[in-house]
């Protein structure tokens, strides 16, 4: 009896050790997934704020020019 505790808790911990390294996978996973949304969404739309003036100010001094 006490052996089957034993062995059933030695399976328990194989089990959550299972778990835990599939669980820190994920997180990094999920890690990676978060800097490349910030590097290729964010940091962009960051960028047009300071750009898209010095754009329209460009286009609005061609125009001028025309009429």
């Amino acid at each position: 009896m006490e052996q089957d505790i034993q062995k059933k808790l030695e399976e328990q911990d194989a089990k959550l050790d299972a778990i835990f390294t599939s669980v820190e996978k994920t997180r990094k996973y999920f890690l990676v997934i978060i800097w490349i949304t910030v590097a290729l969404v964010v940091l962009p739309a960051i960028g047009l704020i300071f750009a898209l003036p010095s754009f329209i100010d460009t286009y609005t001094i061609s125009l001028e020019g025309l009429l």
